[in-house]
């Protein structure tokens, strides 16, 4: 049974979570958290030492909430390819997507955080790491299937691909012009198809 700490801790989290993302940890107020989650500037602080425990419980949220996604997705799926391929079919409606809609989390912290706010640079760090290695061992597993190419370096593929994702994303943001992600994951695409063997 969740304790009723918890359920506000949630609260606070939940509602505070898309906040962060889109107005970042230095644009999001104590007024703007208080007001998102109806709560006093004493409550929040009865359960969050400070802004800072608030944006990375934020952070580890938006995070966990596209790897939900995705990993729904990549599930319902056999083959490497296919699994792959989600990849660029989500992020190519990225705008449209409520979880997405402000942008990925890994980007929009990353851009704050990297000289700013050394917590969140690590929560960073580790979410990148954690991304490319699930990218990694799935094209080292469809080789194993011979559904990729052995000759596929894993490690390279995974550089590119992150990067063609979040410099597309990075670019629609802030020009809200979709075209360029949906140029970007098509190209993506025909990388991962290139990757059949």
């Amino acid at each position: 049974m969740i304790s009723k700490a918890e359920r506000t801790k949630q609260l606070i989290i939940e509602k505070t979570a898309p906040i962060f993302n889109a107005k970042g940890f230095v644009g999001t107020s104590m007024h703007d958290i208080t007001e998102a989650t109806g709560l006093t500037k004493g409550s929040i602080y009865g359960n969050f030492e400070n802004k800072d425990e608030v944006a990375l419980a934020a952070f580890d949220y938006n995070h966990n909430e596209i790897i939900a996604y995705l990993r729904k997705r990549i599930e319902a799926r056999t083959n490497t390819i296919d699994r792959l391929l989600v990849y660029p079919e989500t992020y190519k409606i990225f705008l449209e997507l409520p979880i997405l809609k402000a942008g990925c989390p890994i980007l929009n912290t990353a851009t704050e955080a990297d000289d700013t706010h050394p917590l969140l640079k690590v929560k960073v760090i580790n979410a990148l790491k954690n991304w490319k290695k699930a990218i990694e061992k799935m094209i080292e597993r469809g080789i194993e299937r011979q559904e990729v190419k052995s000759t596929t370096n894993a490690s390279d593929f995974a550089f590119i691909m992150m990067s063609l994702i979040e410099g597309a994303m990075m670019q629609a943001k802030v020009t809200g012009d979709p075209e360029v992600l949906k140029v970007s994951m098509s190209y993506l695409e025909k990388l991962i198809n290139e990757l059949k063997p």
